[in-house]
């Protein structure tokens, strides 16, 4: 039995710490909180909770200082959406003056000299950079555990992951640490730990955000993207992000006339019984609630094609798309650095996939056929399925499983077989290979508490659109609120930074 461990804190800074990003911009610019205030009680919590190992770096200081500005500014008669906010960021994002260590120790004392894009966009948009999430390294992973920085745990139960490799963001949202991180999503890398976390987790159609200035792994498949807790603190994001403040007009709050499609020959034959039992009932709360949910069939070869058009575009894009990142923002590093000090069984992956000497690297033939026809293939196939039911979103589980234990992550039982972590993203690649906007909302616990969640894929560029749909769908099934659990109650050193140590 897992011990729950208590921590004593002020009812006032657990209120703060609740508050989601509209609600606390609104209630700092209107003067009822002060950033300060709220940044405070935000360190205050990712202190009581360092030991779920969600940031590798805070640079406590700099968020008060920040805070203050933000107060002053207001006081003066600035407005700017996110003023006074604290958002974190995975540590694949380089902060101007901030270590980014992109989950490697051979970066533990890089600041870079500028911000990426993303970064800089939610500081134009008054936004206070609150600290650097713990991140699978180099982002290649699901599960959420770097060997360097320690293992995000899963703030609903500390002895099972967090999901990857976004793990540290999902947490840290979970956990009510922060209201809002940046994460990537490559192949699942957002959505998986929303789902394993419990929060919402939204990416976007690839390329619509920026990612100058994150370290990637496919400039065909990555995409940056955003944990909240709610759908509508993801869309105050996102209209930062992208700089489009359109304005919303949709009047509707209810799923009436709303049309959903399911794919169940895709999506739910290789799913956890209890996933897929609440994923029938989410389906039954969204026709009761007046959508009109719709099934579709993708081909039986639909889900073959997209791991494996995916998975030789993942890996052999890496290498060039890790060398230009290295080059172009004065990286101090090389890629056969990175590739010495990667953790062993990461660098096995390398050495065979990765490098151009590996028995499994990917030939231009077959990475030509994944780019120009089976990805070309799966994004028709998407096209037609939106286009003959009329559906504005296509909805699935976004994981086939919850969260396996920490050290059981490649004895996932499903089918009557033990399967790799790998299998934790069968359902967010497709959506991933067409480039499509997902976004991943809590749906459930199972017996065990642990979370399930809810995938909807919209149409390719349709992401607002995606986001109001959600947002309706949000109403019905509700959101999630993490108990944190902890294991232990560990002590921390604490610098200028706040640093986990595994």
């Amino acid at each position: 039995m897992q011990e729950q461990i208590e921590v004593n804190r002020a009812p006032e800074s657990d209120a703060l710490a609740s508050l989601g990003v509209a609600a606390a911009a609104e209630a700092i610019r209107k003067g009822e909180i002060s950033s300060e205030s709220y940044a405070s009680a935000l360190l205050q919590r990712a202190r009581d909770y360092a030991d779920l190992n969600s940031f590798i770096t805070i640079d406590e200081e700099a968020v008060l200082e920040a805070a203050r500005k933000a107060d002053k500014a207001i006081a003066s008669g600035v407005t700017a959406p996110l003023l006074g906010v604290p958002v974190a960021i995975k540590d694949s994002y380089l902060t101007e003056g901030l270590r980014s260590t992109i989950g490697l120790s051979t970066l533990d004392r890089f600041a870079p000299e500028h911000d990426a894009d993303a970064v800089q966009a939610i500081k134009d948009g008054g936004g206070i950079v609150f600290g650097k999430n713990n991140l699978v390294e180099m982002s290649f992973g699901l599960t959420g555990h770097n060997e360097a920085y320690g293992q995000a745990k899963n703030p609903h139960n500390a002895n099972y992951v967090s999901g990857g490799s976004s793990g540290g963001g999902g947490v840290s949202v979970a956990a009510r640490l922060v209201p809002a991180s940046l994460g990537g999503d490559t192949i699942g890398s957002i959505r998986v730990p929303a789902s394993f976390c419990g929060v919402v987790g939204f990416k976007p159609t690839t390329g619509r955000w920026p990612r100058s200035g994150v370290a990637p792994i496919s400039h065909t498949l990555d995409t940056t993207g955003v944990f909240a807790r709610n759908v509508e603190d993801c869309i105050v994001i996102d209209r930062v992000v992208t700089r489009d403040e359109t304005p919303d007009t949709r009047t509707h709050s209810d799923l009436k006339g709303v049309k959903l499609a399911y794919a169940p020959h895709q999506f739910l034959e290789l799913v956890d019984p209890e996933v897929a039992t609440q994923f029938k009932e989410t389906i039954r709360q969204l026709r009761d609630a007046g959508a009109n949910v719709v099934e579709v069939d993708l081909g039986k070869d639909f889900s073959g094609r997209a791991l494996s058009a995916t998975w030789n575009i993942f890996f052999r894009e890496t290498k060039a798309a890790v060398e230009k990142f290295i080059r172009q923002n004065n990286v101090p590093t090389t890629f056969d650095e990175i590739v010495g000090g990667l953790k062993p069984g990461l660098k096995s992956v390398w050495d065979q996939f990765v490098l151009p000497n590996g028995q499994g690297y990917i030939s231009d033939e077959i990475y030509n056929t994944a780019l120009s026809v089976e990805r070309a293939e799966i994004k028709r196939r998407y096209a037609q399925a939106f286009l003959s039911t009329g559906a504005e979103a296509l909805i699935l589980p976004t994981t086939p499983a919850t969260a396996p234990m920490i050290g059981q992550e490649d004895k996932i039982l499903l089918g009557g077989q033990e399967m790799s972590h790998l299998v934790l993203a069968n359902n967010t690649i497709p959506a991933s290979a067409a480039g499509l906007p997902g976004i991943s909302l809590p749906i459930g616990l199972s017996d065990k508490g642990l979370p399930i969640g809810l995938e909807l894929d919209g149409p390719y560029g349709r992401d607002r659109a995606l986001l109001y749909v959600a947002r309706r769908v949000e109403a019905v099934v509700g959101t999630l609120s993490a108990r944190c659990r902890r294991p232990s109650n560990r002590s921390f050193k604490t610098e200028r930074s706040l640093v986990p140590q595994p």
